[in-house]
């Protein structure tokens, strides 16, 4: 994690939440339901305009009205405390347990001054989008708190990388938000999410982002990394000066515009392409996680689909490394989750159980043992799918 700073101050996610909130709704009950009550397309006007579309709901999830909306629609019928709760822990998961907040000053601020947010309350209220049996101040009290939630720039990247990993967190391993939810959010932040400058930010920067008046920008660069930016100087758009000018600098500078081309555009440089030293580091880093027992730096090399059988310059692999420490906790990482052939031979014909038969890891040579037999059963079984596939299809081609 790169980070540049005062990266580990807390601030208040306001609008930022607001993508989130939509991701938990639709992860909860789908597309087709939320959208009943809230439409999809930009709206043109201030986030927190009195207004709605031809259907009378909401344009959108990113403006107030349609988060006050989506506010009553998650976890029905349960009383403000457990809803609270169940969508903080959602943002716990998705920032893989690290900082997360609440400013309660900022809340109670919200409440006294947020006049005219209970006239959109009011006003939805007069227009019926509510589903039936929500109570509208509660929707606006729930709004109020998700926007006092707080993180810092570094939990709030992990969960801009959430997103930019389909709803798997980059550090657990755990999933927590649907693909659906996660393509229609993406989608939702790259057309409505920078308020009324959005239709600029997706001509200039063309990547999915969010907004929020308290300086902050949630960027994320699907299938690469996600980004949280926090300088509280805005613009007249409610978008932090400083942030937009971040995300327009990393797209003159990386690939990362939606419509940038990849094989042509030679001028900016694409981290996604791997060069020859890139892959020299990898081992590097590879091997070094399995020598010194680091678990946590092996599952983001998985997640981020490294090869986790990488060689070094003497053919050994990661799991010889870890036979050879005794490291079990990464023996049974790279066996049970990463799946690793434990039969690679390096230049003097051992394979991981001879070098942890050699330093004395009784219980090491134990589970390799298992997992050997477990993984010849497993590929003769995969030989025989394959071997029948082809079969099948011989006989549909004669």
């Amino acid at each position: 994690m790169d980070k540049v700073g005062d990266t580990k101050v807390p601030f208040c996610l306001q609008s930022c939440v607001k993508p989130l909130e939509y991701a938990i709704a639709v992860h909860e009950h789908g597309t087709e339901r939320i959208h009943h009550y809230v439409g999809k397309e930009p709206s043109g006007f201030k986030f927190n305009k009195l207004s709605l579309d031809e259907e009378n709901k909401p344009h959108n999830p990113m403006v107030n009205a349609g988060a006050i909306v989506i506010s009553s629609l998650i976890k029905p019928g349960v009383n403000k405390a457990e809803k609270f709760d169940y969508v903080m822990e959602f943002v716990k998961k998705m920032t893989g347990r690290e900082y997360v907040g609440f400013s309660n000053a900022t809340f109670q601020s919200e409440k006294e001054t947020g006049d005219r947010n209970y006239a959109i309350g009011y006003y939805l209220k007069e227009k019926k989008c509510f589903p039936v049996g929500a109570d509208m101040i509660d929707a606006l009290d729930f709004y109020f708190q998700l926007c006092a939630i707080e993180v810092t720039c570094e939990s709030g990247s992990v969960m801009a990388a959430t997103l930019a990993n389909g709803g798997i967190c980059p550090i657990t391993g755990e999933r927590v938000l649907s693909t659906e939810a996660v393509r229609n959010t993406l989608s939702l932040m790259h057309s409505c999410g920078m308020y009324d400058y959005s239709g600029q930010f997706a001509f200039h920067v063309g990547l999915p982002a969010k907004s929020g008046v308290s300086g902050a920008v949630l960027l994320v660069v699907p299938n690469v990394m996600g980004v949280m930016c926090w300088s509280p100087p805005v613009d007249k758009f409610g978008n932090s000066v400083r942030g937009i000018r971040f995300c327009q600098e990393l797209v003159s500078m990386f690939n990362f515009h939606n419509y940038d081309n990849l094989r042509h555009f030679l001028k900016k440089q694409d981290p996604r392409r791997q060069s020859g030293d890139d892959r020299n580091k990898s081992v590097v880093n590879l091997m070094f996680a399995a020598h010194s027992g680091d678990v946590s730096a092996l599952r983001r090399f998985a997640l981020s689909s490294m090869d986790m059988e990488l060689k070094d310059y003497d053919s050994r692999t990661p799991l010889h490394i870890a036979a050879a420490e005794g490291h079990m906790d990464v023996v049974l990482f790279l066996s049970q989750s990463c799946k690793v052939n434990p039969f690679v031979k390096d230049r003097w014909g051992n394979i991981p159980r001879d070098d942890a038969m050699q330093f004395g890891h009784e219980d090491v040579v134990k589970v390799l043992e298992e997992y050997e037999q477990t993984y010849s059963l497993q590929t003769s079984q995969t030989d025989r799918e394959n071997h029948s596939h082809q079969s099948k299809c011989s006989s549909l081609e004669g």
